[in-house]
């Protein structure tokens, strides 16, 4: 089977022996397709992950070979993702899930930039469902990203029909729009980038590429991987309002104590999903409640850097690796 791995912050396409389940519990599945993150590119990039690594979380897969006490059987379309939470550790009953030791050691074998897959028996019962019928493959591959801004949007725990404003509108501060929008929220988007602005109008939330004045919204989510968000944020939220961080920045850029201080302003991170999040997310793509028909770019499983590239030069919006067909 052909893999996407990564040499010293290149892609390689090679091929390895596929996959067979040889007495594990769980299942082998071939990948349709597989969202490319954020989080993919930052590792290349950084080259923080060793040489050989597949990459790949946001899949969507048919079920080759099954041994599962589950009710899912071969020729299932199934979408699922990496990370499992226990549950039980200190992290989890606390809410940080994305935390929990067991969530980082759990993964799918070897990524999902793979034309198969090894599920274990722990995300078949966990964090796998049917692919629903009324989604295409590529608009199913959101389920892990959106369960994402679901757990941010909960975490954040506005009052119904907050002023919120979403700084960056790439995949995921359209995805987090929507999100806070479904949730009752009186959401503005925000970015400099007038077609991404027209994206997120395209998809029912209002959007503007500079600030209206005087706007004081009760929460920003910063969404954009730039040092200048977040002096924008504290500058714009309202005294006592929360700014949940949901990217990186290339410098780590500082916040200001004193302003959060005697502002009463409250800086909250959220990164990655509980299983209750994974549950909403499917329902919200089910119903339409979040769009995202027309997001994706799709390339080959060879053209991957290329995709990384276009993502990383703004070329595009999100891409989707499609590999196999159902």
């Amino acid at each position: 089977m052909k893999t996407a791995q990564v040499f010293d912050g290149h892609i390689k396409i090679k091929n390895v022996s596929d996959l067979k389940l040889d007495g594990r519990k769980g299942a082998i599945v071939k990948v349709l397709g597989c969202g490319l993150c954020g989080s993919d590119i930052i590792k290349v990039d950084h080259k923080s992950v060793p040489d050989g690594t597949v990459l790949g979380h946001e899949i969507v897969a048919e079920i080759l070979e099954i041994d599962s006490e589950t009710e899912f059987k071969a020729g299932d379309v199934i979408v699922t993702t990496h990370h499992i939470p226990c549950g039980k550790c200190t992290y989890c009953k606390n809410g940080n899930v994305s935390m929990c030791r067991h969530f980082k050691e759990t993964n799918l074998l070897p990524g999902g930039f793979s034309e198969q897959v090894f599920l274990s028996e722990e995300h078949l019962q966990n964090v796998a469902y049917l692919k629903p019928e009324n989604l295409s493959v590529t608009e199913a591959s959101f389920y892990e990203p959106l369960s994402c801004c679901v757990r941010a949007v909960r975490r954040a725990k506005l009052l119904p029909e907050s002023e919120v404003l979403v700084l960056g509108l790439g995949s995921i501060g359209i995805l987090m729009a929507q999100t806070l929008n479904a949730d009752g929220m009186k959401v503005l988007g925000c970015d400099l980038r007038p077609e991404r602005v027209e994206a997120l109008k395209n998809f029912g939330v209002d959007a503007v590429t500079s600030l209206p004045e005087g706007f004081r919204p009760n929460a920003v989510f910063l969404t954009a991987g730039a040092d200048k968000t977040v002096e924008i944020a504290i500058k714009t939220v309202r005294d006592g309002g929360k700014i949940v961080v949901f990217s990186s920045t290339p410098n780590d850029f500082p916040y200001s104590n004193n302003e959060i201080y005697y502002r009463e302003l409250t800086v909250l991170g959220s990164y990655s999903p509980d299983l209750c999040d994974m549950r909403q997310s499917l329902h919200l793509l089910r119903t339409g409640r979040v769009k995202v028909k027309g997001l994706s770019t799709v390339y080959a499983l060879e053209d991957l850097e290329q995709a990384i590239n276009d993502t990383k030069s703004a070329k595009i919006i999100k891409a989707f690796i499609k590999i196999a067909m159902s």
